[in-house]
């Protein structure tokens, strides 16, 4: 079946067939920090593109693959042989939309999920800001460089930070024309470092306040850079999430628009799902470039702030409206909660209560749930909010404009971030087939490479760096659950990132990671 398309039916037989050949030669840790030669020789290439898998060998020089196909023994001559047993060997996985610093901890659990690159910045928030939010973008992509990250590292800029950064000041107020040339300039030298395009939180302080006008002025920014403006919406409710996508549009134009984590919040059954894709084509249609990300899991994690009216978020000072509009507040936080499916629905994931659910708290207390979340007030740590239907958002994650990413950091209470790739692989393509292999790759690579403008990654192809991940499908799982959220997946044997074998037998083997900027291929076959 050499260069033959192959079936789920006749991929998964193959696999199970090489079991006896799985085993992946040892090596000390810390060896081979350089990139080397190797070969992972008997494998089903997967390329990224969509593509029929195709059984060959894979060489490997330089960081770079060099060839794909039969490969003599004198071209590999002083390589290390790995034999890939029939397993699926495919590119390292892109996560467009992460969180946490690889300065302060190992993103070793998405490692262990086959990603290779992940995507910072996300949300309105640049990574590594500070406490104060000061710390530039061009500062900490430099650290990290210096550092040399266990995976590969890019970022956006996030507007909250940067409206910080300006000096606005009064988080609620539009800013002067000089404040806003401030924080244009500022994306500016974000976007000259290296910085991959823009990311707003519209539902969180300060991006709520941000009126249309302000975001646009940055568009214009990334669109000069060719970047790309990715955006948590102003709502992900049923009733608001058309209109904040068409703002989000309007937006970004005429840069590239990405909606991060596409949900319907409230909304019920594929048919929801199909209207509100058939909304996203009209815009294509149109001539707008219009992708998106999404997870596959029922709830999301953020912040408890996010069932609080904008009049209760900061910076209104919480104490004085507890004291004048305690009574409306408390309906106000009813009638959310119960429209968001419950107490139930609300899993605590950080400070006193992390592991009970809103619900639990409040039996416990003896008080009722309203009364709760006023003495926790809007600032009183994250949960996992089950507010999703599982059909409509399966059938979002489906579309071939929709990447999959887990907006998930190492450490988390949420398990996608420990789970999100396994989770799409076992469930989506192998136990219940809704996509081929081929397309459930081809939506972890070469989708969120092209979204990126990653030439030069995303695909198993001579030429490109070598990113790759070698798995069994038959064998992936994903461990993490909502009691165990970090529990790491199964079923990736060997993630080589850079050319270097990053992950092996089950565990982080050495760090072998890369601050990547944009721009930098285009600036490099410019020279």
């Amino acid at each position: 079946m050499t260069n033959a398309g192959w079936s789920r039916r006749e991929l998964l037989a193959a696999m199970a067939a090489g079991a006896a050949t799985m085993a992946l030669p040892r090596r000390a840790r810390g060896e081979q920090t350089a990139p080397g030669m190797l070969q992972v020789r008997d494998v089903m290439v997967i390329d990224g593109t969509g593509a029929p898998a195709r059984h060959a060998d894979v060489l490997v020089a330089e960081g770079r693959i060099v060839q794909v196909g039969r490969i003599s023994r004198r071209a590999a001559r002083g390589a290390r042989i790995i034999e890939g047993g029939g397993r699926v060997l495919a590119p390292g996985f892109i996560d467009l939309h992460t969180h946490g610093d690889p300065l302060q901890r190992s993103y070793q659990p998405f490692l262990a999920m086959g990603v290779t690159t992940v995507v910072l910045g996300q949300d309105g928030g640049s990574p590594g800001a500070g406490d104060d939010g000061m710390r530039r973008l061009p500062e900490w992509m430099a650290a990290v460089e210096a550092a040399g990250p266990d995976i590969n590292v890019a970022s956006c800029s996030g507007h909250g930070t940067l409206r910080r950064q300006a000096r606005i000041g009064d988080d609620t107020r539009v800013p002067s024309a000089a404040e806003l040339a401030r924080l244009v300039a500022l994306l500016e030298e974000d976007m000259a470092a290296g910085s991959f395009g823009l990311s707003t939180g519209l539902e969180y302080v300060p991006g709520m306040y941000a009126e249309q006008a302000e975001i646009a002025a940055l568009g214009q920014a990334v669109a000069h850079h060719r970047g790309v403006a990715m955006s948590h919406m102003r709502s992900e409710d049923d009733d608001r999430v058309e209109e904040s996508i068409r703002e989000h549009i309007e937006a970004s134009r005429p840069a590239r628009t990405h909606i991060s984590h596409l949900k319907v919040v409230y909304g019920q059954g594929a048919g929801r799902a199909e209207r509100l894709l058939e909304t996203l084509q009209a815009y294509r249609s149109a001539g707008v470039e219009l992708t998106a990300d999404a997870y596959p899991y029922t709830a999301s994690y953020t912040g408890v702030g996010i069932l609080f009216p904008e009049w209760a978020m900061p910076p209104t000072d919480y104490d004085q409206v507890l004291a004048t509009r305690r009574d409306e507040l408390r309906a106000a936080l009813e009638a959310r909660m119960i429209r968001r499916g419950g107490p139930e629905a609300l899993l605590f994931g950080s400070g006193p209560h992390a592991g009970r659910t809103l619900a639990q708290v409040a039996e416990a207390a003896g008080q009722p749930f309203p009364d709760v979340l006023l003495e926790i007030g809007p600032r009183g740590g994250s949960a996992a909010h089950f507010v999703m239907d599982e059909a409509l958002q399966a059938r979002l994650m489906l579309d071939p404009y929709v990447a999959i990413a887990s907006d998930g950091s190492p450490g988390g209470s949420h398990p996608r971030g420990a789970g999100t790739f396994a989770k799409w692989i076992e469930e989506f393509a192998v136990r219940d087939g809704l996509v081929t292999l081929e397309e459930a790759v081809r939506k972890c690579t070469g989708l969120p490479a092209s979204i990126l403008r990653l030439a030069d990654r995303g695909l198993v192809r001579e030429g490109v760096v070598a990113d790759l991940v070698l798995f069994d499908p038959a064998r992936v799982r994903a461990r993490a659950d909502y009691v165990d959220p970090t529990a790491q997946a199964e079923g990736f044997d060997l993630v080589l990132v850079n050319g270097v074998p990053a992950f092996e037998g089950g565990e982080r083997v050495v760090s072998a990671g890369k601050m990547l900027r944009h721009g930098s291929v285009r600036r490099a076959s410019a020279a």
